[in-house]
């Protein structure tokens, strides 16, 4: 099952039956943000209820009037596990300015009515939940056959919800590049795969990213199939990453997790002078929003500790070792503000936003609102927005709609990445992430169409590589030109250098950033 960490911005919902569950944002036509539905959640293929199979053996279920648009009943889930070769010939990937890129293309997002839309029209859901896009998107979208009603075009976007409809949406996705470095495997037997994830690439699908992701590019480039995540790291935080090859597999390694058998070393290079000393930060942390994935060190917070270790100093910064003892999410990067030696170019916690000391000691003199609306407008003043993963729907919450026209449009181009529920922000945190890892890996209900042709209304233009380019009229990221980021801006100073457990010990080599000899210029 699809499912968030438990204490996710985005509530659940209860649909179809006691043990079905979806998320909020499955279905936004034309640039809304959406998620893909997960194994055991109420795809296109899960069988209704057993009390409604009952009801309908028995003849009592209720049938539709005269005029009443019939419902035909949830199928019966087509089982499967992993990503297939279908979900990897979607698209291609090709490399540029040291950047690893990906085609557009278009894919369809599909899910069962929410129990709250039921008796409203899919304008009003579209108008009340799907504000990315002005609603004339919305009803392009549905005049040009994208939008599917139980596999029926929806021209009419008035007609009335009912449950256990069944919602497609045709979406032209972009996905944001990511460094082109190599994923080096450092281990790969019978029972695991080990590899040195560079920085820059979630684990697993999330938010815009898909191919762009490690399990893809494995699946893709190295034939590595049906992995099962053990840990997960930061999208911005290279290293040691670990997948088992089966579940039994998992679930020994996933045990040592739990019991804290599990040694993690992180490596990272600070702002300042780091003591000599060992230090040991045991603040608990809070976390501020999920949704643009900033978490601060608060009384209220989750109990954590992390040990730091002093391993150089060039006169301006320090290489320091860090021993997490606990995973919460952030926490490393979290503890080093808190203790004033920030990582040096940490996008979040090394900003102005945070104060003069830029929140050592816990000092911020700011509320969460205020922190966050600070936060997004440094970021826009340096037009680094793309680092924080957060779509427009969720950033106008949060500096207003002042730069937004009456359409809807805003009148400074955002560059966005949103990432949806976290999966792509914590660091190595077990606890929040089983169900939903296995989700993403899992992935069998959401079968996605492959488009062979443009949709209606697609247009090709020729590149420089003499690749067509496919145009989607109805698709606002086509028509904007955003400057990619250099190879430099998508690595953090943070790496997963060792895990060991009971029976393994897995390490990478020290980043090139981490030596002593290091040219900071």
């Amino acid at each position: 099952m699809w499912a968030r960490p438990a204490a996710a911005a985005e509530p659940w919902l209860l649909l179809a039956g006691p043990r079905v569950r979806w998320s909020l944002a499955a279905l936004a036509p034309v640039g809304g943000r959406m998620e893909e539905p997960g194994p055991g959640s109420s795809g296109p293929g899960d069988a209704p209820p057993a009390a409604k199979r009952r009801r309908l053996l028995a003849g009592e279920e209720k049938r539709p009037g005269p005029g009443e648009r019939y419902v035909p009943p949830p199928r019966k889930r087509n089982p499967g596990v992993s990503f297939s070769e279908p979900h990897f010939a979607e698209t291609r990937y090709y490399f540029e300015g040291g950047l690893r890129k990906v085609r557009p293309y278009h894919f369809d997002f599909q899910t069962y009515c929410k129990g709250r839309w039921v008796g409203k029209s899919l304008l009003h859901v579209f108008s009340t939940e799907f504000r990315a896009q002005p609603l004339d998107s919305y009803r392009a979208a549905a005049s040009a056959g994208r939008l599917r009603l139980n596999e029926q075009p929806v021209r009419d976007l008035s007609v009335v919800l009912k449950n256990n409809d069944f919602l497609r949406n045709t979406v032209h996705r972009h996905e944001p590049p990511v460094t082109a470095q190599p994923i080096q495997i450092l281990v790969e037997n019978d029972e695991v795969v080990v590899v040195d994830k560079p920085s820059s690439l979630p684990v697993h699908p999330c938010g815009r990213f898909r191919h762009n992701t490690v399990i893809f590019i494995l699946g893709k480039e190295h034939n590595l199939k049906e992995l099962h995540t053990i840990h997960r790291l930061d999208r911005m935080t290279s290293g040691v990453l670990m997948f088992a090859k089966t579940a039994e597999v998992s679930k020994r390694i996933d045990e040592q997790v739990r019991q804290r058998q599990l040694e993690k070393e992180y490596v990272c290079r600070v702002l300042g002078e780091f003591p000599e000393n060992e230090v040991t930060c045991e603040e608990p942390i809070l976390v501020v929003s999920y949704k643009v994935g900033v978490c601060r060190v608060d009384p209220k917070g989750k109990s954590c500790k992390t040990v730091f270790q002093r391993l150089s100093y060039n006169g301006k910064t320090s290489v320091v070792k860090c021993f997490p003892y606990t995973g919460r999410t952030h926490q490393i990067r979290v503890h080093l503000q808190f203790l004033g030696y920030p990582i040096v170019n940490d996008p979040i916690y090394n900003m102005e936003a945070w104060g003069p000391t830029k929140g050592k000691g816990g000092e911020i003199n700011k509320t969460d609102e205020e922190l966050l609306r600070a936060l997004v407008e440094e970021h826009r003043s340096k037009q680094s927005l793309s680092i924080l993963d957060v779509s427009e729907e969720d950033l106008r919450p949060i500096v207003g709609s002042k730069e937004c026209d009456h359409s809807g449009y805003c009148t400074k181009p955002v560059e966005i990445m949103p990432i949806s529920t976290d999966s792509c922000r914590t660091e190595d945190s077990k606890d929040q992430k089983e169900a939903e890892i296995q989700a993403c890996l899992q992935n069998s209900d959401t079968r996605p169409e492959t488009h062979e042709a443009n949709p209606e209304g697609a247009s090709s233009s020729g590149n420089q590589d003499g690749h067509t380019e496919e145009k989607d009229p109805l698709c606002e990221e086509c028509k904007i030109v955003r400057q990619d980021p250099s190879p430099r801006e998508l690595v953090m100073y943070l790496h997963a250098l060792r895990y060991k457990g009971a029976e393994f010990e897995y390490n990478s080599k020290m980043p090139d950033w981490a030596l002593e000899d290091w040219d900071e210029s």
